[in-house]
């Protein structure tokens, strides 16, 4: 019997958070594609994988039988996929670096030349994620290395060092009220519908969201959006607002939008990442010291 892999990854998540809504969260899906996968599993096997209840999602007997084997099989067949594309990417002399919007900021091109001068002959893969996917491809094999802002869904399972910090602003349509500001409170933002990251992306939302330092105070959803244009737009077209990195003024100024400093909430952290598979990956930690090595890097490693 042939089984999808994804089916298998869905299984273990809701196994492993013990709630359709936290492994929902985990996987970046909808709740309800997530019970079709179970129910899809459990089909093919025939087999009752979990007990359902108010309280969350128990293993039956056959169900722990099944989490005692799958994550191994599935740690294998990643470690293989993983291989195979690095073995692919080395005949190639290409590295695959995934990213989020403007990436490490005025430090990217400088990184990438340094890695092009240490490894000559090289040539990185530039890979553009939508914020659905804040691992910018690297938790799912799809880049070797990222250059991403902390935190994410999934982080722990990587390694993270930080480059730099730099505050969040705010982005605002320029007719807003609060545009004629040189410097804003985030509690006078608390009740303006915000612009916000898919719900699936966890933890990345609720950064950018600024959910922890609200005090309680419930958020406003006015758009989500999955790419920078859309979020432009948006706001841009008055459906909300939204925090952002303070280089976003420079990466994304247009017509329509004023960026402008908060006070109130914390900075962004800008990170290089890796799989800890490629500890001793020499091309890879060729990139990672191409990153840390330069004048921006605070040094905070994960």
């Amino acid at each position: 019997m042939d089984v999808d892999m994804r089916l298998l990854r869905s299984f273990v998540a809701v196994a492993e958070e013990g709630t359709l809504t936290r492994a929902a969260e985990r996987l970046f899906v909808a709740q309800p594609a997530l019970t079709k996968q179970i129910r899809q599993l459990e089909t093919q096997l025939g087999v009752r994988l979990f007990t359902r209840s108010r309280t969350g999602m128990t293993l039956t007997e056959a169900g722990r039988a099944l989490a005692g084997r799958v994550p191994a099989l599935l740690a294998g067949w990643d470690q293989a996929l993983r291989e195979t594309r690095s073995a692919a990417g080395r005949a190639a002399r290409s590295l695959r670096v995934g990213f989020l919007a403007s990436a490490a900021n005025e430090a990217t091109p400088r990184i990438i030349a340094e890695f092009t001068r240490r490894r000559p002959g090289w040539r990185v893969e530039m890979r553009q994620a939508a914020w659905s996917d804040p691992s910018a491809g690297l938790a799912a094999g799809e880049a070797d290395v990222a250059l991403l802002r902390l935190p994410f869904p999934g982080q722990d399972a990587l390694r993270t060092a930080v480059l730099f910090t730099e505050p969040r602003w705010v982005a605002l349509p320029e007719g807003h009220p609060l545009a004629e500001r040189d410097v804003i409170s985030f509690r006078d933002l608390w009740d303006e519908p915000f612009v916000a990251a898919p719900p699936e992306t966890g933890r990345w939302r609720d950064h950018w969201l600024a959910a922890d330092e609200r005090e309680g105070h419930p958020v406003r959803i006015g758009a989500v959006t999955d790419r920078p244009d859309d979020w432009l737009s948006a706001i841009a077209n008055g459906y909300g607002i939204a925090l952002a990195p303070a280089s976003a003024a420079r990466f994304y100024a247009r017509p329509g939008i004023t960026y402008r400093p908060v006070t109130g909430v914390g900075p962004s952290r800008v990170a290089v990442a890796w799989a800890a598979a490629d500890d001793n990956d020499p091309v890879v930690q060729d990139f990672v010291r191409c990153c840390l090595d330069g004048p921006w890097t605070e040094g905070d490693t994960g």
